[in-house]
């Protein structure tokens, strides 16, 4: 058994849980490499307590050097710009280029060969994708990345004086884009602002907006839950509903917001109407894409079309023939996370091209696709990346091993959304399904709902408060971190 070079893009959730486990199944004699353009590890999910300035950022980052050099893990801090799986250019062995994004470095190439590649490069975050939107060059903020959300909690901030010195205020939270996902995150900012407001006094000068482009409340991109509550059938359209109700946002459903300026929202609904909504303060999230990557023969042929879907996410072991969305089963999504042609090549969490929407997908009178699109972050994420971390481990034994099968069609997932901070008045919904993509063919309601449930209340705020040390505590690779799950 040789020597092999792993290499994993990106130091996500998938990338960096892919990497330690890695790390923690391989002898010395093989090498891991991490390619990422971040310095630090961002716990994403806290985002959102740092965007309502309830959680320092500091909470929420660490540096990932000192964990690899402790782990034996190369890093290598760029970010990755071709992939070429059979070697070229005088290069006998797969290798990807890089640029440096080092303080200094900025651009400087190199090439890093591999034996297995992992894709874990998340999103682009494609906020150009609607004129106006976002925290850079639009007029909306985020809670995408750590300095996004301590802008937001600047801006929520400046609300809330001028609410204090008597301006009526509109803040709206939501999706940028017809073609958004976790929309669960908008949903989870919506009440943590909804709180925010109320502990500072101010929540009856401020009128709380849910624009989002879910055809019904509880949808969260996976076309909504059916549960067991208190011994009653009921769907999560209808228990989100009643958060909304109590806490007094107003959700507007089924948009596709086309622009914003001059502090004005230009929306489409689903029947084709256009409408306007004039804003103080907006968190909108944007669409996702895949990361600029290209993939190149060893001729030089370029064969980017082949490895990525037009979203430039990466194809794996998925079905993506055309097919109404009827016909779509969810034996159509990947198992093992290899791509076709390269089964030395894998791409995990948001990395991965869905072969089709979750939710059903919609157009208007009009022509505009307003349609959540599959979420694939948090606990699937992390999963993802451990089984892949598992297979190649197995192959590097055994070049003909099984795969490790990870399809989220197979698999639960559990999501903690805060409501609120506080020890003794925070709140959170707390939802698991089983598994993430429907099986209707399986399952009467599309999910096993012995295991499919939803709560809300203060001990899931606990739940959540201690989800996140917890996972800080694993992504620091501390002392039998990897008997937490992922």
């Amino acid at each position: 058994m040789r020597m092999a070079n792993i290499v994993v893009l990106g130091a996500g959730v998938s990338g960096h849980t892919a990497a330690l486990h890695l790390r923690r199944i391989l002898g010395k004699e093989h090498s891991v490499t991490v390619v990422t353009p971040n310095r630090d590890w961002n716990w994403i999910p806290s985002n959102i307590w740092v965007g309502v300035g309830t959680m320092p950022q500091q909470k929420v980052l660490f540096p990932l050097a000192p964990i690899y050099k402790k782990k034996g893990i190369n890093l290598v801090q760029a970010k990755a710009t071709q992939i070429w799986p059979n070697g070229g250019d005088g290069v006998d062995s797969g290798f990807v280029e890089v640029e440096s994004t080092l303080p200094g470095q900025e651009g400087r190439r190199a090439r890093i060969p591999y034996d297995y590649l992992i894709n874990a490069t998340g999103p682009k975050l494609r906020f150009e994708a609607t004129p106006g939107l976002g925290p850079d060059q639009g007029e909306t903020v985020s809670v995408c990345t750590a300095d996004h959300a301590v802008h937001a909690a600047r801006e929520l901030d400046a609300l809330i004086e001028r609410a204090r010195a008597g301006q009526k205020q509109v803040a709206v939270v939501g999706t940028g884009h017809g073609t958004c996902t976790c929309e669960g995150a908008a949903f989870e900012y919506v009440f943590n602002v909804d709180d925010r407001l109320r502990r500072a006094g101010v929540r009856d000068m401020v009128r709380l907006v849910f624009l989002t482009n879910e055809a019904e409340l509880g949808d969260f991109g996976v076309d909504g839950m059916t549960f067991v509550d208190r011994g009653f059938e009921t769907s999560s359209e209808l228990w989100t509903g009643s958060l909304f109700r109590e806490r007094n946002v107003e959700a507007i459903l089924g948009t596709a917001v086309e622009q914003i300026a001059d502090g004005v929202i230009t929306y489409e609904t689903l029947d084709g109407e256009k409408h306007k909504l004039s804003f103080d303060f907006a968190m909108l999230l944007p669409p996702f894409g895949g990361v600029p990557l290209k993939a190149f023969d060893a001729d030089g042929t370029d064969i980017s079309e082949k490895m990525f879907a037009p979203s430039g996410f990466m194809k794996v072991d998925a079905d993506y023939t055309p097919k109404p969305y009827e016909e779509w089963r969810a034996a159509d999504w990947p198992k093992t996370y290899e791509a076709p042609l390269f089964p030395n090549v894998f791409a995990v969490g948001i990395a991965f091209a869905p072969p089709h929407q979750i939710s059903r997908p919609r157009t208007t009178p009009n022509g505009t696709m307003i349609a959540p699109a599959p979420p694939r972050t948090g606990m699937p994420s992390g999963v993802m990346g451990k089984a892949v971390a598992q297979t190649i481990a197995k192959r590097i034994k055994d070049p003909n091993a099984t795969a490790v099968s990870a399809s989220m069609a197979n698999m639960g997932a559990a999501c903690v959304a805060s409501a609120g901070t506080g020890m003794t008045q925070g709140s959170a919904a707390a939802m698991t399904m089983m598994p993430v993509v429907p099986d209707y063919v399986k399952y009467p309601t599309g999910r096993d709902i012995k295991d499919t449930r939803g709560d809300i209340g203060l001990s899931g705020h606990w739940v959540k408060l201690m989800l996140h040390y917890l996972f800080i505590y694993k992504a620091k690779a501390n002392p039998f971190w990897f008997l937490i799950p992922e």
